[in-house]
């Protein structure tokens, strides 16, 4: 594999399972050091000692601000600057719009959106030029899906500040881009919060609707985060790359 990212640093949150593991893992290969962010500490922990030259393991919460506090000077401590942000960490829970109370809201928003702009913002003192941040959105800001408005909005939302960030940030030598996954093989699949024979359906028919015939995996995420996080990729800004398995366009 090239190793498109060697001597580059990257930050990456939520890194302890799914697509945030999986471009963890894509990163180290191709040659970055990293800082890992997640509530699990054990995962984190795992990686550091298989690298333990590139690899910063941080437990901690996008929530809570004095742990991305932490994150930003263990960072500038180890690392001196950061090449790459990818605020990975988030959520998804179904949830009906009758239930869709204010604190239902919140709870989304407060990881997918604040969450995820805080980590930023907390470590853009430290951003070099020519670095870059990539937001995770969701396929669902291009179509509704019943059951997860609050989880399509929360993203929606964050699509719609990347590409705000991406024109204030491209003065500094800062590109700014997301990806927005569509239905991927990940733990946050099963923790929806459906019940398993529901979950079984609504599978079946979004499987229905995928080119591929399968959902996607994390390492197809990785790859194009790495991409985007890449020299390679230097002419692009403010863009969301779905990348869906054709759901969007069926």
């Amino acid at each position: 594999m090239a190793a498109r990212l060697e001597g580059k640093v990257a930050v990456i949150t939520g890194a302890s399972s799914g697509i945030g593991r999986a471009i963890a893992e894509r990163f180290l290969a191709e040659g970055a050091q990293v800082a890992l962010f997640a509530r699990n500490r054990a995962p984190l922990e795992e990686i550091a000692a298989r690298h333990p030259d590139r690899v910063l393991a941080v437990p901690g919460d996008v929530t809570r601000a004095e742990d991305l506090a932490r994150l930003a000077e263990q960072v500038a401590a180890r690392f001196g600057g950061v090449d790459s942000v990818v605020p990975n960490a988030g959520v998804a829970k179904a949830v009906p719009f009758a239930d869709s109370t204010p604190e239902a809201i919140d709870a989304q928003f407060r990881v997918n959106l604040t969450g995820a702009v805080e980590t930023v913002r907390q470590l853009l003192p430290q951003i070099r030029q020519g670095g870059t941040v990539l937001f995770l959105t969701t396929f669902l800001t291009q179509v509704g899906f019943p059951g997860l408005a609050i989880y399509g909005a929360s993203k929606a939302a964050l699509k719609s500040f990347a590409q705000t960030l991406a024109l204030e940030l491209a003065p500094r030598g800062i590109r700014v881009n997301s990806i927005a996954p569509g239905p991927t093989e990940t733990p946050i699949w099963g923790n929806i919060g459906l019940p398993p024979e529901a979950l079984s359906e609504v599978a079946k028919q979004v499987t229905a609707r995928l080119m591929p015939g399968r959902f996607g995996a994390p390492e197809d995420i990785a790859a194009m985060a790495a991409f985007l996080a890449s020299d390679e990729a230097r002419n692009i800004y403010g863009q969301e790359i779905v990348l869906d398995g054709g759901y969007t366009v069926a």
